[in-house]
């Protein structure tokens, strides 16, 4: 049980039928929020579709309809989490492909801007408002084997700063949370498929996690602060 923090507070979160994102929910729900989730539909339980969620991809042509209408039945909110993201292959630059930068540039980026798009009058009615976007420590560093997903972290990073600028001209704080590895069952399951390729999760999977088994890139003023170059959050 929680102490009653969020008592009476009106919250969504994106990206929380599992791992990081419903330890958020469940989070907020133990401090005594009413907390609304959206996520894919395929990904939410049948206790959790009963609960008035919104089963949605963010990429889809159809989601900023969507989460707009959903919006409108929930003002005003207080807190909006953008925790939807996905987190593609390990990539160097040469091995880019278009299709799949496309893809998550639309869940990790367009998805977090639309996001704040449609709740953004939610939030300001409230007025104390509050929306969180989901970085992460390589939108400070970088990964030589992430380079997409580090695009993306440093993007939504952007957007935090100027939607903050944006919408605290009617009331409503945005900030970003930029977490290192998290234990989630998703990352548990890349660690052992990396580690699949030679050597054991709790040697070469952490490592790789953590970069230590990269050179530090030049110039990267943040890297002492913010730990190893951790992809997957």
């Amino acid at each position: 049980m929680g102490a009653g923090l969020l008592q009476g507070r009106r919250a969504v979160v994106t990206g929380a039928s599992r791992g990081l994102g419903r330890a958020i929910a469940d989070r907020f729900a133990a401090e005594g929020a009413q907390v609304w989730i959206v996520d894919l539909p395929g990904a939410m339980d049948p206790a959790q579709k009963a609960a008035g969620t919104l089963g949605v991809d963010l990429a889809d042509p159809g989601a900023e309809a969507a989460l707009a209408d959903f919006a409108k039945t929930l003002a005003p909110v207080d807190a909006v989490v953008a925790n939807a993201g996905e987190v593609p292959p390990w990539r160097g630059v040469s091995a880019v492909e278009r299709a799949e930068w496309e893809r998550v540039f639309a869940v990790n980026v367009w998805g977090a801007a639309v996001t704040l798009k449609a709740f953004a009058d939610a939030l300001a009615a409230s007025g104390r408002g509050a929306a969180v976007l989901m970085a992460s420590i390589n939108g400070y560093r970088a990964h030589p084997d992430q380079i997409l997903y580090t695009a993306t972290k440093h993007a939504v990073i952007g957007l935090t700063r100027a939607a903050a600028l944006d919408l605290g001209r009617r009331g409503v704080r945005v900030n970003a949370l930029a977490p290192g590895p998290i234990a989630t069952a998703a990352l548990r399951g890349r660690v052992d498929a990396r580690a699949a390729e030679g050597g054991s999760p709790a040697r070469r999977g952490a490592r790789r996690l953590r970069g230590a088994d990269r050179p530090r890139p030049h110039g990267d003023r943040r890297g002492r602060r913010g730990g190893g170059g951790a992809p997957g959050l």
